[in-house]
């Protein structure tokens, strides 16, 4: 085998330093046209995807449907998972596709037929934990799971500029300390590394159910901190469009 160079291991070691201190997150949304896609996704996500990533060492995977607001809400499913590191996250395709087990038990939707996919299309969105919150912090929510809201926010901005300072305005400007105090019980901040809708950040905050999700966000709004932060000149008009998706756990979600 070829030896490596000094740069290049030196190189990986500071990699392999920065992506302890930050992790990465994958969210998998995956789109149904029938409720018998969703089935066969829903049995190979909880039989063998979730414990294949556990077999692997990848704990604390969240795995989300949408609240039904009308008849057109998307039959969709939507899976967060968590890496140490990009190599983490580069390497599983390759070891799933060569995991027997794996193989085995999924093998009703990884064998499915052209004519009867088990969903419509999968929308793959990657990013990495913002500075001030580095690590996962899976909800320890009690209550029905039905019931829990698992807000989702991708805030998108009209330019890469306003797009950092939006991410400077969560980390110095202290909107996630702000969060943590309001009691919204973080999962996740990340700056979208790569997906459809850049540039953009993404968020996840956790409420027992809507009632206190409303509740949150009124105190929130009301804040002296947010008073204070939202009319400093340097955070202006960072945010062009916010996408807010309210979705639950599913019940062989890890939170």
């Amino acid at each position: 085998m070829k030896k490596l160079g000094p740069f290049l291991i030196c190189l990986l070691v500071s990699l392999s330093l920065h992506a302890q201190a930050r992790e990465y997150y994958q969210l998998k949304i995956y789109t149904f046209e029938t409720e018998a896609q969703q089935g066969v996704t829903d049995e190979y996500l909880k039989n063998s995807f979730l414990p294949s990533l556990k077999r692997l060492g990848i704990e604390n995977v969240g795995v989300f449907k949408p609240h039904a607001t009308d008849e057109g809400t998307p039959k969709q499913t939507y899976v967060l998972i968590p890496f140490k590191s990009i190599v983490e996250f580069g390497l599983l395709d390759h070891t799933l596709a060569n995991d027997a087990t794996h193989q085995e038990s999924g093998k009703a939707y990884l064998g499915a037929a052209h004519d009867n996919a088990p969903y419509q299309r999968i929308e793959s969105i990657f990013m990495k934990a913002f500075v001030d919150m580095p690590k996962m912090e899976p909800s320890s929510l009690e209550g029905p799971r039905n019931e829990r809201i698992y807000e989702l926010r991708s805030y998108e901005a009209s330019t890469e500029n306003l797009y950092w300072s939006k991410v400077d305005m969560f980390n110095a400007g202290g909107e996630i300390q702000l969060f943590d105090r309001l009691d919204f019980h973080a999962v996740f901040y990340a700056e979208v590394l790569a997906g459809t809708n850049m540039p953009n950040l993404m968020y996840m905050t956790t409420h027992k159910n809507r009632e206190t999700r409303d509740a949150n966000w009124n105190a929130f709004v009301k804040s002296p901190e947010w008073e204070k932060l939202k009319v400093m000149p340097k955070y202006q008009n960072t945010v062009s469009r916010n996408d807010t998706r309210l979705l639950y756990p599913t019940e062989y979600s890890d939170y």
